[in-house]
């Protein structure tokens, strides 16, 4: 089996940084992979210190096979950072694993996305593998497919990442043209379109909600495990998107994922179950925040630019 490349985007969270790097060093195939470490600029003179922390650090970083840091000048952005990265190493090497510097993955992280990546590689309809499943209350089948693609732990081919389209008015336009902003939001549970919008109005700067866009409107099929093999603890207010919530955290399985192939087709039961998991009243009471903070935004930047 030909193991992808993990790329790995870090900025000015050490602790974050060490935990993730930490995890992954356990990972079963770690000393077998490549690690390329992209390492964003300071955005200005305060936060040089910061990402100078983080630097040191990583030239500190062992247990792979090789390692490899990318040190940007200047400062791009979670987004431009993301995509400008993965587009060099994936053109480079044809597939590739993706984390961010809150991403805590368990042992079986890269043997579950690496036994897809070459098992699914010659379908087409499958445009990604993902590593994070939601905690919902009924349990996942070992592997599901759903519709579009998502970003926290997860891999792909060139095949795939070159649909990217990062136009969010282009998709947005799709979306509602061929009326298929209630699917896209997962029958209204979740507020994606708002996310697209609030790229377009530069409220956020999200690359993942395009990923996903793109995925959903090409009719592209992302492979997630039944439990998740990534723990995101970033939102703890250290992150440049995200606030303080504990709704998304989640137990990392103890045990492989076992990637058997099965049909190349969304899993309505598995939609079903994560749609009453958003459904959930801690998670409306997030929802409801995420719309009043998107709505705040919008009147102060209206008001901001009539000042």
């Amino acid at each position: 089996m030909s193991l992808a490349p993990i790329a790995l985007f870090t900025y000015n969270r050490l602790e974050h940084t060490k935990q993730t790097i930490v995890a992954l060093t356990k990972n079963e195939l770690a000393a077998e992979s490549d690690l390329i470490i992209f390492s964003d600029g300071p955005k200005n003179d305060a936060a040089k210190d910061e990402v100078d922390k983080v630097r040191n650090y990583l030239k500190t970083v062992n247990g792979f096979k090789s390692v490899k840091i990318i040190a940007r000048e200047k400062n791009l952005g979670l987004a431009n950072s993301i995509i400008q990265g993965v587009t060099e190493i994936i053109n480079q090497f044809n597939k590739i694993i993706v984390l961010e510097d809150d991403l805590i993955t368990a042992p079986y992280f890269l043997k579950y996305l690496n036994e897809a990546l070459n098992r699914y590689e010659e379908n087409d309809k499958i445009i990604s593998i993902h590593g994070y499943v939601y905690p919902t209350k009924r349990p996942l089948p070992e592997t599901f497919f759903l519709r579009g693609a998502d970003c926290w732990g997860w891999a792909t081919w060139k095949r795939g990442w070159d649909l990217l389209e990062i136009d969010s008015q282009k998709l947005l336009t799709a979306l509602r043209t061929k009326k298929l902003g209630r699917e896209f939001d997962l029958d209204g549970s979740y507020p994606y379109c708002q996310m697209l919008k609030g790229q377009i109005k530069g409220l956020n700067n999200s690359w993942a909600i395009r990923w996903y866009a793109t995925a959903f409107l090409k009719n592209k099929l992302t492979l997630y495990p039944g439990r998740s093999l990534v723990s995101n603890v970033g939102f703890d207010d250290s992150g440049t998107h995200t606030g303080r919530t504990q709704v998304f955290q989640v137990p990392l399985s103890t045990t492989p994922i076992k990637v058997d192939l099965i049909p190349a087709e969304e899993n309505s039961a598995a939609k079903k179950t994560i749609i009453e998991y958003f459904l959930s009243p801690r998670l409306r009471l997030l929802i409801f925040f995420i719309r009043f903070k998107y709505y705040f935004k919008i009147f102060t930047k209206i008001f901001s630019d009539r000042a």
